[in-house]
């Protein structure tokens, strides 16, 4: 079957199963929640598990051809489906966890439009893989972004692929960057959300192989869609296999940046 959807009626998708997932997870906010262990300190609760169903039922009804790859229950569907979905059901699980309300739910259709809510402050910021806007109280904003808060978000949770050629803690600790930014640690997400709404100015991530990530496929969307420039720490195009992500909200705080990650 031909599937024959608009960039705006998937961005729809996105927004409705981002919000889905983000009524669960302010209802379940300061309950005591089961934890499922994953291993290396990693666990879900069962806030991800249920987040995660209704944003799968907001897909399956309004795309049931399409494939999905949910973060807590792997893929659904065909690998190689020409179309599908990535589901982050609750980015900032040990947050929440401890009640601390920096999270974010994400859903992005690979290659295409996304969606990131922010399930406290009821924004929701989208794209249609040309416009990114924000959605609060019926009304869409576009995103702008802006150098202007010098606020860095920096991911200082493990792994660390790129060590020692690159960590995050010896950018905090450089001249040049203690001069000019203030460095900031929400581990979620939701960081990237902001530097394309303007309210940081960069967002910098070790990793591999992010541009497919649940975490951030849908954050990555929304800076590009905006205008940011979206570089991995090697100052290349992301890509698979790629290293790691440098969203800045223009193109000298970007080269501030990777003069510092990347001396010449």
């Amino acid at each position: 079957m031909i599937n024959t959807y608009t960039s705006s009626e998937d961005a729809d998708v996105a927004i409705a199963a981002a919000r889905a997932g983000a009524e669960v997870v302010r209802g379940g906010y300061g309950q005591h929640l089961a934890r499922i262990d994953k291993g290396g300190g990693d666990f879900a609760t069962a806030a991800d598990l249920a987040a995660e169903r209704a944003i799968l039922d907001v897909i399956r009804s309004t795309r049931p051809n399409d494939a999905v790859f949910g973060e807590e229950g792997g893929q659904r569907g065909a690998l190689d489906a020409s179309r599908q979905w990535l589901v982050d059901p609750l980015c900032g699980t040990l947050n929440y966890a401890v009640g601390t309300m920096v999270v974010a739910v994400n859903v992005a259709l690979r290659g295409g439009p996304a969606a990131v809510a922010d399930p406290f402050t009821g924004e929701v910021f989208f794209t249609d893989g040309v416009t990114a806007r924000v959605r609060q109280d019926g009304r869409d904003t576009p995103l702008t972004p802006t150098a202007a808060t010098r606020l860095v978000d920096v991911n200082l949770d493990p792994p660390f692929p790129h060590a020692p050629t690159f960590r995050a803690t010896d950018l905090l600790g450089h001249p040049t960057f203690v001069a000019r930014f203030r460095p900031r640690v929400v581990s979620s997400t939701l960081a990237l959300a902001w530097v394309a709404a303007g309210k940081r100015a960069a967002y910098v991530t070790d990793g591999t192989d992010l541009s497919d990530s649940v975490h951030f496929a849908a954050g990555i969307a929304l800076c590009r869609a905006a205008g940011c420039l979206v570089t991995g720490i090697d100052g290349a195009p992301i890509g698979e296999g790629g290293p790691g992500v440098v969203a800045a909200a223009d193109a000298e705080t970007h080269e501030l940046l990777m003069s510092m990650i990347r001396p010449r």
